[in-house]
């Protein structure tokens, strides 16, 4: 790894901390809050994010030495524990992550409690604190997208996109790419519990597959992770830190961005906050907003671009009508069946290494929509209690139809977001849930797992098959996978249209995960960074 040149807006941001990747480091100097490296102020492009999406952008964009790229990320460098695989559990709750969390939700105790929705706030987004999973998800799933409405976003349209992302090469190279920033590859000593649950899914009857990372197939086996010689490799690794030595990017830390600046239906800039006070970047080409599914319904909402009755009710005058801003949010809830043991397996590089993905079976379901996931740690329902040492099957739902929103509290950028996350509001996501504990509960069962579970601590024995639907209405968990808050497509609710265009506004873009129209079947990491690289090509005219 290069070193890394950021500007950082706080005093306790400076000096060296090893990312723990090839001994590179980040180095963090005094910001003057204007200039690229050549004094100016004003910016070709204004990337907002430096998360997966953002560090992707900013680094295709600064590829053309004619442009001038400003990149402002409200976090800063990720702690030296990031680089740690297996450390990625205790980052969700630390200074690298968003504090943000839900109204409240019911719990299995009858009250309604908050539950927490961290996501990425370092350089690299949530691929700095992620479980380093890299799947595409079924292809199913983006052809769906393209039959609602997205047209020119199925899987075929996106594969190049997919494959310019990664340097795969012990797969197969018509499917997978083996020349991009990013080195994905599986386990190359997969835990002995994530060899046994691979067996245990086959004396179920689950078919094995042979690349469950590629898009194509259904059932287990082990994917393939964003570590390299055992350590992290997140997308500012992976993209940001070889563009920084260009003079014609700019990165600055700690800026909490207020605002896009539109003036005569163009947007003109960005207003952002820092330590020292606020900052204006002017932009003579495009905005593009990369803040994620939380973040950037958030800005597009300050800066009166949103649904106007609820502007207006916290005082912010709408410049553009845009009713789906905020809405359509959607998170592959999670539930879990969890054993103790009398031993902890701990020799798991990042706690997950094999992952199925499969079908309910209800209502004759025509794709996969479930994902079994096999942790060497025991995880379940930040409500309920788990072992000291054990292990958790896990379940999500990969289509759910359920959906929520995110709102703002008030017009400040320190103002926290008002998320509701719609978990289980469509009685079909509970009974397609509770079919994948049956799932789990069988897999768990089998006899290749015999000997690492000593019992079921939850849903627990009490709780049977027949009643898990009803342990589920405070029995679940987020995954982490928030998308859908600024939908591309057509309709009403549609925020952006199909090249990521914010409509009713000139000269700002939208690019992350909040423009999926639905999730794909598969942690969202995959597809937000072959998002973002197609973006850059409709930024600059090279996708038809």
């Amino acid at each position: 790894m290069q070193e890394m040149q950021v500007e950082s807006n706080t005093d306790t941001a400076t000096g060296e901390s090893d990312t723990g990747l090839g001994g590179g480091s980040m180095n963090a100097g005094a910001s003057t809050n204007t200039g690229t490296g050549n004094g100016t102020s004003t910016y070709d492009y204004v990337v907002v994010g430096a998360g997966s999406a953002g560090s992707v952008l900013a680094a295709r964009l600064s590829e053309d030495p004619q442009v001038n790229v400003l990149l402002l990320e409200a976090g800063h460098e990720p702690p030296p524990e990031s680089a740690v695989p297996a450390a990625w559990p205790l980052l969700l709750a630390g200074d690298a992550a968003w504090p943000d969390v839900t109204v409240p939700l019911p719990t299995k105790h009858g009250e309604r409690q908050q539950m927490p929705w961290p996501h990425g706030r370092a350089l690299g987004g949530s691929s700095a604190i992620n479980a380093m999973l890299h799947l595409r998800g079924h292809r199913s799933g983006y052809d769906a997208w393209e039959a609602a409405g997205a047209k020119g976003w199925s899987f075929e349209t996106l594969l190049p996109y997919f494959r310019r992302t990664e340097s795969a090469p012990h797969r197969d190279s018509a499917l997978r790419g083996m020349n991009g920033p990013l080195p994905v590859a599986p386990s190359t000593a997969p835990s002995p519990l994530a060899v046994d649950a691979l067996r245990a899914s086959a004396e179920v009857g689950h078919a094995a597959a042979k690349d469950v990372s590629g898009g194509l197939e259904e059932g287990f086996g082990f994917p393939d992770l964003t570590i390299a010689d055992g350590h992290r490799v997140s997308a500012a690794d992976a993209y940001l830190t070889p563009a920084l030595q260009r003079p014609n990017l700019r990165v600055v830390t700690d800026a909490l961005v207020r605002r896009v600046l539109v003036d005569d239906g163009r947007c003109r800039g960005v207003e952002y906050d820092t330590a020292d006070g606020p900052a204006t970047a002017s932009c003579t080409r495009e905005v593009v907003l990369s803040a994620g599914a939380i973040g950037s319904p958030q800005v597009l909402m300050r800066s009166g671009i949103g649904p106007a009755s609820h502007l207006s009710a916290l005082c912010i005058t709408p410049i553009v009508d845009l009713p789906g801003v905020g809405g359509n949010l959607a998170d592959h809830a999670s539930a879990g069946v969890t054993y103790a043991t009398v031993e902890a397996p701990v020799d798991s590089i990042n706690h997950c290494e094999l992952v199925g993905l499969v079908r309910s079976g209800h209502s004759n379901t025509p794709v996969p929509d479930l994902q079994i996931f096999v942790l060497t740690l025991p995880l379940n329902a930040f409500t309920l209690p788990v072992p000291e040492r054990g292990f958790s099957i896990g379940v999500g739902l990969m289509t759910p139809h359920s959906r929520g929103t995110v709102r703002l509290s008030g017009p400040e950028p320190t103002d926290p977001p008002v998320i509701d996350p719609g978990y289980l509001s469509d009685a079909r996501d509970t009974k397609a849930l509770a079919a994948g504990l049956r799932i789990a509960r069988g897999i768990g069962e089998a006899p290749a797992l015999e000997k690492w579970k000593g019992r079921e601590v939850l849903p627990g024995p009490a709780v049977m098959d027949s009643d898990l639907a009803g342990y589920l209405h405070g029995g679940i968990m987020t995954y982490f996978h928030y998308c859908g808050t600024c939908r591309m497509g057509e309709g009403a609710d549609a925020v952006v249209d199909t090249r990521l265009k914010v409509r009713g506004v000139e000269g700002l873009r939208v690019a992350d995960a909040s423009v999926l129209p639905a999730l794909p079947t598969a942690n969202t990491q995959a597809t937000v960074l072959a998002v973002a690289e197609r973006a850059a090509d409709m930024i600059r005219d090279r996708d038809v």
